[in-house]
Formats: structure tokens, sequence, C-alpha cells
């Protein structure tokens, strides 16, 4: 059997031959299932833009966007930062981006990684295909940069920026988790818009001009939108959602900027819930991939120690005394219960058939595996797939910090009960709903002084920081456009807690 290459040198022609025996054992021995990869070789420094725009490849300009660029941009030239040997984009085709400067080995490394792992679980997980549509997120990347654009000549930069500020500061709360509303075409989001301009150019009239004031143009806008609007109902959990629609004092163009980034935010919101799983995956498959190359004689030993090097410093775990901790590596723990689970399914212990009876020892872990990534996220895979050999292996123990003792009490240990109440613990870990405050908009008064009444349901003691949450209302504010008031009250009784939970913008 020739090597596919020798050196660390790379070519076309080489990668081409990489990519052909790649795809043979994804295909063909792991049974992946994937969109039409598309690969682009960039620079360090194209890497860098893609940091700052948080990984797409078609983005509109933001003063945040050019902020994290030379902040990156430093840290990696001074040496304190590394960068990734890839980025993989979630859309039909599937874009990998891998850096120039790679090794031919890495090439190999990250176009299994990324144009084959990654791009398995973003086709075939239940999140990703309820949430999101890969044959359209690049169209609508286009038509947002191109729309705001066309909004900063149009309005100007400051009267853009206004809008994109609070609508990044609020993005976490523009999100649809439970309810999926209904997904337009890049050819109904064209239509949409040219529809409001024509609205607004055919009836505009210059007697308008005359009025004092300066809200014309917030009249004219919110009178067309307002026959748009449907009913109120409360409680409303996407915010921006709710101000998009509803607020009395936005115009047609700022309406859909922030419908924009909601859109952004529910882009992500399926990658959020299953970062530890998604690498995992990838990880695990990059994994088989380079070992079954070596195995068969593609690579050469060389090569292989390289890509070992290359996987250990990824999937290395810090201790907790480590200064380097960081909390759980989500490639280190991902990686380690799948080739966890490819070990039951293969040679279970009695230990695994009391935990696993349904796949201990059922010969087929490359099945189970694609089974596993297709229906489950981050801490429903934790409460039904971590191991006590990994809880071991990871040296997990569960610790109770009271508020007001000086120590902490070690509440669950490695015997059976202690398994189960960690799984349970660190699941909680990776629930969005528990690490993204619940806030919803519970009132409005229209009739009167039109105050903005929102809720934040607080569990297991998790207040909002005050200082965060003034500045944070003061973006409400200047999309609502009247006094905003939040109330923090307990998630389970509904009763309303201190006063000083209660926080008003006026």
């Amino acid at each position: 059997m020739s090597l596919l290459f020798e050196g660390r040198e790379w070519n076309f022609d080489k990668l081409k031959g990489v990519y052909d025996a790649v795809s043979e054992i994804a295909l063909g021995d792991l049974g992946l299932d994937v969109y039409p990869n598309q690969v682009e070789v960039i620079t360090s420094e194209q890497m860098l833009d893609a940091y700052a725009s948080i990984g797409l490849p078609i983005l509109y300009r933001h003063w945040s966007f050019g902020k994290s660029f030379v902040r990156d941009e430093s840290l990696y030239r001074k040496g304190f930062q590394g960068l990734a040997y890839e980025i993989v984009i979630n859309s039909d085709p599937c874009i990998s981006y891998i850096m120039e400067e790679n090794s031919m080995t890495m090439q190999t490394l990250v176009l299994a990684h990324a144009a084959f792992g990654h791009n398995h679980f973003f086709k075939n997980n239940h999140l990703f295909r309820q949430w999101t549509d890969a044959t359209a997120i690049l169209d609508y990347l286009t038509f947002a940069r191109d729309f705001i654009s066309g909004c900063e000549e149009r309005y100007g930069i400051e009267a853009v920026e206004r809008i994109l500020d609070a609508a990044h500061a609020l993005q976490l709360q523009g999100v649809n988790r439970y309810t999926r509303r209904p997904r337009r075409s890049l050819a109904d989001e064209l239509a949409r818009e040219r529809e409001r301009r024509n609205y607004v150019e055919t009836t505009w009239n210059p007697l308008w001009t005359t009025i004092p004031g300066g809200k014309q143009d917030t009249v004219r806008e919110v009178e067309l939108l307002s026959s748009e609007n449907p009913s109120i109902e409360f409680p409303e959990e996407n915010l921006l959602y709710f101000l998009e629609k509803n607020s009395p004092v936005l115009r047609g163009w700022e309406r859909e900027i922030l419908r924009i980034a909601r859109n952004l935010a529910q882009y992500f919101y399926p990658q959020r819930q299953t970062k530890m799983m998604n690498e995992g995956c990838a990880t695990f498959v990059h994994y088989e991939i380079m070992t079954r190359l070596h195995e068969g004689g593609k690579i050469d030993d060389g090569a292989f120690l390289e890509f070992i090097q290359a996987h250990t410093s990824v999937v290395f775990q810090p201790a907790f005394d480590d200064r380097r901790y960081n909390g759980l590596n989500p490639y280190a723990l991902g990686f380690a219960i799948m080739r966890d689970i490819q070990r039951i399914c293969s040679d279970p212990t009695d230990e695994d058939r009391a935990w696993f009876p349904e796949m201990a020892g059922n010969g087929d872990p490359m099945g189970t595996l694609r089974g596993i990534w297709a229906e489950y996220r981050d801490e429903s895979f934790l409460l039904q797939f971590l191991s006590p050999k990994v809880i071991r292996d990871f040296r997990m123990i569960s610790l109770k910090d009271e508020e007001g003792l000086p120590y902490f009490e070690v509440s669950s240990i490695h015997d059976e009960q202690g398994y189960r109440d960690i799984r349970v613990a660190l699941a909680r870990q990776y629930e969005c709903a528990r690490i993204d405050p619940e806030i919803e908009v519970t009132d409005v008064n229209l009739r009167g002084d039109r105050k903005l009444l929102l809720e934040h349901r607080v569990y297991d003691g998790q207040r909002l920081d005050q200082a965060s949450l003034r500045a944070t209302l003061q973006y409400v504010r200047s999309l609502w456009g009247y006094a905003v008031r939040l109330r923090e009250v307990d998630g389970q009784t509904g009763l309303a807690l201190s006063a000083v939970a209660e926080t008003e913008v006026s």
C-alpha cells in the first residue's frame, strides 16, 4: 500500500488524495451521512477574521467584530494564543476552512474532524434538523449583510449601530426554545423588504415634514407595521421577537435588524446545546479515521505520531488544581464517553451490562453511536450514557456548597447512588434552560404609560447581577421607547423576591 503523502508540505493534489481516502473510510467503514463538502484553504489572518465574525463566512459589519480581531491578532502574534486548525459552517454544502500553515498530517486530521465528523453531526442531529435550515443560511447571511449595509448608507452608521448594539446585548433573549416560528426563503425576505420600501415611498406626503418634533418617519412606519402585528399574548419568552413586533417607536428597517439578530441567535442555539456531543463526535471520527489510515499503511509512523501529539493536546483534561483548568474539556469528555460506548458495545463488563443492558455487547458500536448522535443533546446524553467508568477515570465527585458555611460537603462519591447523582448534577450544568436567565415579557400598559413589565424566574438562587441588569434594561428601553421594569420571582413558587430585585429604567 503506497503512502498518501510524505513529509510536512502539502499541495492540492495531496489534499485531493487524502480527501478521497478519508471519505472512503468515513462513508464506507463508519457509515457517516454528510452534506457535500466545500473545503477552503485560508491564511492565519483570514482565520482571525473568521474568529471575529463569529465563524460565519458572510456577515455584516460591526465595531465589536473589529475589536475582537485586534485582540485575537495581538494575542496570536505575541504567542499567547493559538488558532483553531479549522472552522466548519453548518450549511449545505458544508464549508470547512483549513489553514495553509497546517502540515499535511494536520490537513488530514482536520478534514476528518470537520468535513466528516462535524458535517455528519450537523446533518443528522435532530436539533439541527428541527431548528436550522442548512440550505438557506448562506443566502440569508448575504441578505443580512446587504440589508444592513444599505441601512448604513441610507440612515447612517451610528443609527444602525445603535440598534445592533442593543440587539447583540439581548441576543440570548431572542431565541425560541419551545415554539418554532415559520421560516421564510431568501425570496420571501427580499419580497418583504421591497413591499415595505414601496409602501413608504408610495404613501409619502411632504406635509408630514411640517409636523414639529421630527417623529414623522417613526409615525409612518409604525402605522405600516401595526397592521401586521398579531394580538399580543403573554407571557412571551422571546424578548427580541416581542420588541420587533410590538415596539411603539421602531421603524421598519430597525425591526428587520432585530429579526436578523434573533435569526442568527436561533441558528447558533442548537450548537450551544450540543457543544460537547458535537466536538466529541468529530474527535471520535478523526481518531477512528487516522487510526485506520495508519493501520492500512496509508500514512507512516511519523505522521501518526504527529497526529497522536495533536490529538492528545485536544483531549487533554487539566486537573482541578492546574492553573490551566477551566472546567471540563468538551473534547475530552465527549471523546471519552464515545470511546466508552464503543467499548461497551464490543467488550462489556458486568457493570456495563447492569447499567446499559440494551447496548452492552450488541456488537454494533458505530450503529449505536450514529443513533446517539442523531437523537440526543448534551444534558440528555450525559444522563443516559455517562458511565461509572468514565466518572472514575475523570475522578468526578459532587460537592455541596451551602451559603454561609466555610466548607464544602462531599455529597456524592463512587458508589451506585453517587454515580447517578453525579450524572444528574453534571447534566444540569449543560442545560441551556438553566444556564440562560429565564426572562419573559409578562405585561404592558398600552393604554397608559406603556410601561413594559419583564419577569425573571429564579432557580437555585441564581439572581441577576444588578449592575449588568440595569445596563441591559437600558438597551431594552432604547428599543421599546418607554419605561421598563423587571422583577424577579422564585421559579418554583412564583412568589416575588425582595424589592432589590425590582429594577426600573425610566
